[in-house]
């Protein structure tokens, strides 16, 4: 069976170094000493980041994973200031070009894009899908405190419905009131704050929130062909359409549900968290068109990256749209 992982992410030694020289290495958003030293024991070294060669390619053989589509981590020129974040970014799809033609039957790629010029950012796009083949754009967390249902974002997301790319949101760090007021208490250490507050569950909830209010604007009226993907198993909001269209349906004053948008505009990867029951119930409430596979390397390694698939309830013909199949299509692999 064909296999294709569509949230795997990938770091630029040269962007990376681009980035510290333009802000300095400062420019990790406030965390504690102690949630500082968890992440640097715990996330992939910059080395894993930056290979498409060896451990990397080893990953996918072992688990016969046939085709990665990368993107870049926590290293990413997206939120800095658009007087570097154009040219950065520019350069950072330069160099994710360059990685993938390493090796491109294995590797495909999303552009990263400096949003903060929204303008810019609609042009590198179309750049990125034209000229240098990447498949779809990723949007991390948020900018300055904006969601992207903003209307000064609206150029991005006509460009991507132009192109018929996708765009991907990501979670990212939440604003440190909101980790204060959520996830803070004398009870436990600043560590369980900062665990509470990113992959635990905040960045989840930060994260499904935007794409509730992307829905929510009116967007996939005006841009129905837009096509969003979320991760984490739609980042914790498929639990509640059914709850949302209760409550909003007669006052949001779109012209579907809210369920209707999100069953047709939104697409949904498990990001690594490879769980059959979630995979049964985002089956019943998606439909098999709209699940896609991920695995969130090299952050998550998952040891059941291969067997997950041997253990579903899914239909051949809906294991093979799950595994490859949505992929190609939503991507334009093919």
């Amino acid at each position: 069976m064909k296999i294709i992982t569509v949230e795997e992410h990938f770091e630029s030694a040269k962007i990376t170094q681009e980035i510290n020289q333009a802000v300095g290495k400062a420019a990790m958003p406030n965390v504690s000493k102690e949630m500082l030293h968890y992440m640097q024991t715990t996330l992939p070294t910059p080395e894993i980041m930056q290979d498409v060669t060896k451990e990397r390619i080893a990953f996918m053989d072992k688990y016969e994973i046939n085709q990665q589509i990368l993107s870049y981590g926590n290293s990413s020129p997206q939120n800095l200031d658009p007087k570097v974040a154009v040219k950065l970014c520019q350069d950072a799809n330069d160099e994710l070009a360059k990685a993938i033609k390493t090796n491109p039957t294995r590797f495909a790629g999303l552009a990263v894009l400096p949003v903060g010029d929204p303008t810019a950012a609609a042009t590198e796009l179309k750049r990125a899908v034209n000229e240098l083949h990447l498949n779809g754009v990723l949007l991390k967390g948020n900018y300055q405190n904006k969601y992207f249902d903003d209307s000064f974002f609206f150029p991005i997301f006509e460009m991507a419905s132009k192109l018929d790319v996708p765009v991907y949101f990501h979670p990212s760090f939440i604003d440190p009131s909101v980790t204060q007021h959520y996830f803070a208490s004398d009870n436990w250490s600043d560590v369980v704050t900062g665990i509470l507050s990113t992959a635990g569950y905040g960045w989840h909830m930060d994260v499904g929130i935007q794409v509730m209010r992307m829905i929510a604007s009116g967007i996939f009226d005006k841009l129905p062909n837009l096509k969003l993907v979320s991760g984490h198993w739609g980042e914790l909001v498929p639990m509640f359409l059914e709850r949302l269209d209760d409550e909003l349906d007669a006052y949001d004053g779109l012209k579907k549900s809210f369920s209707d948008y999100y069953r047709n505009n939104v697409y949904i990867t498990p990001s690594g968290i490879l769980s059959k029951p979630q995979l049964n119930f985002l089956l019943a409430e998606m439909g098999p068109e709209h699940l896609i596979y991920s695995i969130d390397y090299p952050y998550k390694q998952p040891e059941n990256a291969r067997t997950f698939l041997d253990h579903t309830d899914l239909t051949p013909d809906q294991l093979e749209a799950f595994a490859h199949g949505n992929a190609e299509q939503i991507f334009h692999l093919n």
